[in-house]
């Protein structure tokens, strides 16, 4: 028999979530936001000459290395070298920083697990501080840079480099203000909605430029056919392994209460195949992208006898070489294990349980359901890593055969199909929250209008006494 929350599920319509005015109000908030966003991605920085700087980006002789990714989720805006250039990355690597800083660093361990509100509060403030840090770092690089560079800037000077640090840092405290107010305001997570926002803007391009090549004659119908049927089938693939878990069964005992006996209750502990969700491949792309960018800056210039091996390690480092495919696949295995064993605590799984009186059948309470759990968690992590790693060597491959700019990359599809999946998540939750404050409200409406019709109260037959 179907759950209430199963059947709710089931009846739920268009008709439902037009009486949704909650709903409504956030998604409009949320749609709102995220085109204040588009329109930040269009506005360039003060003093940059926008069609030189446009033109040097797309040199295709250029070597652009991680400027690749970061214009990628940031929807283009490195391209137009917007005030929203930088997005959101510093939040996420400050993010990234302070999460794996609380699963090692004592005073912040002791926030996270004991702090409660206050301790997380604590921690996002830290996360706020290292956010304009980081900030300051890239926007003092990207400034410099463009200053020295020869007819991009239309006054290069000090001015310009500290109005550049200026704008660019504010845009991403704006953003990352932006993001949260979608969170709490809003529909799903809002740094997340405005990277896939990123992502998704970029996709029509994508899909013209892969029509022009048809229609250039460098690639067939057959070729472009099975391009758009991977994509598909990479997508399905994704939502099958995001929604797959491994339940793991939990007994609570039986206890005396009286003259009745309670407890026996059973419950699962789902385990998901994808623990480490998306991070991975983006700690896998950004640490092999930064030394590459590097050194392709400097593969031009007078190199000693002794670097001459510097410019065929670069031209092995590019999207779509074995070399760089081997190294990718291998730091994503790794970030795999290493981010699903900081997330992720067996012994703390298993000390819980234990507080709680529940247990695996068959499985000692203590040390040994933690090494049950953490032997669980290994061959589930092992088919993630595989999972993921399959997942963005595909595009990579797509690269080596047709060219980098073709494929949208693992991690963009990854982005984009979680946070959909999240999102459409959130939506449904709040359907259903709608539904259930209804029912509750006919339910009160219903017993005060058979108690005032009948002069008894629900479920018993006893005559209200009349009023003297």
């Amino acid at each position: 028999m179907a759950s209430a929350a199963e059947q709710l599920a089931a009846n739920m319509n268009m008709g439902s979530f037009a009486k949704a005015t909650e709903l409504h109000k956030r998604l409009l908030f949320t749609i709102l936001a995220l085109l204040v966003y588009r329109i930040g991605t269009y506005v360039p920085i003060p003093g940059i000459n926008s069609e030189a700087f446009l033109q040097f980006f797309q040199n295709p002789d250029g070597q652009r290395g991680i400027l690749d990714m970061f214009n990628m989720f940031s929807g283009g805006a490195v391209e137009r070298m917007a005030v929203f250039a930088l997005n959101v990355m510093p939040y996420i690597s400050a993010s990234i920083i302070v999460q794996l800083m609380g699963a090692v660093y004592p005073p912040w361990e002791k926030l996270r697990k004991e702090g409660g509100e206050s301790g997380r509060k604590q921690l996002n403030q830290y996360t706020r501080y290292l956010t304009v840090v980081l900030a300051l770092f890239q926007s003092t690089g990207i400034a410099i840079g463009l200053n020295a560079q020869p007819g991009l800037i239309d006054s290069p000077g000090l001015f310009f480099i500290v109005s550049t640090i200026t704008t660019l840092t504010g845009g991403t405290m704006f953003l990352m203000w932006l993001g949260e107010q979608v969170t709490a305001r809003g529909v799903g997570n809002g740094i997340s909605l405005i990277i896939f926002a990123g992502i998704v803007a970029v996709l029509p391009g994508t899909i013209a430029r892969l029509f022009g090549l048809a229609q250039q004659g460098q690639m067939s119908a057959f070729t472009l056919l099975f391009i758009a049927a991977m994509m598909i089938g990479v997508v399905v693939f994704i939502v099958f392994m995001e929604r797959a878990q491994r339940r793991l069964l939990i007994q609570y005992p039986k206890r005396q209460e009286g003259n009745r006996m309670a407890g026996g209750e059973r419950s699962f502990l789902p385990l998901k195949v994808n623990t480490a969700g998306v991070i991975p491949p983006i700690f896998a792309s950004s640490l092999l992208m930064l030394p590459t960018t590097v050194a392709q800056m400097t593969a031009n210039a007078n190199l000693p006898s002794w670097m001459e091996w510097l410019p065929l390690v670069t031209a092995q480092m590019q999207h779509g070489q074995p070399v760089f495919m081997l190294l990718y696949g291998a730091l994503i295995v790794f970030f795999c294990f290493f981010y699903t064993s900081i997330t992720f605590n067996p012994e703390d799984t298993a000390e819980n349980l234990r507080k709680y009186g529940g247990f695996l059948p068959g499985i000692r309470p203590g040390k040994r359901t933690a090494e049950y759990l953490d032997y669980v968690l290994t061959r589930l992590t092992v088919i993630g890593a595989a999972y993921i790693t399959a997942v963005c060597l595909l595009p990579e491959m797509v690269i080596a055969n047709f060219g980098s700019g073709l494929a949208f990359g693992g991690t963009s599809i990854l982005i984009v199909v979680s946070v959909t999946m999240d999102t459409v998540a959130q939506i449904q939750s709040q359907l259903l929250a709608h539904q259930y404050e209804g029912l509750i409200k006919k339910a009160k409406l219903r017993g005060r209008g058979k108690t005032a019709g009948t002069g008894k109260t629900p479920g018993k037959g006893v005559t209200a006494p009349a009023r003297r």
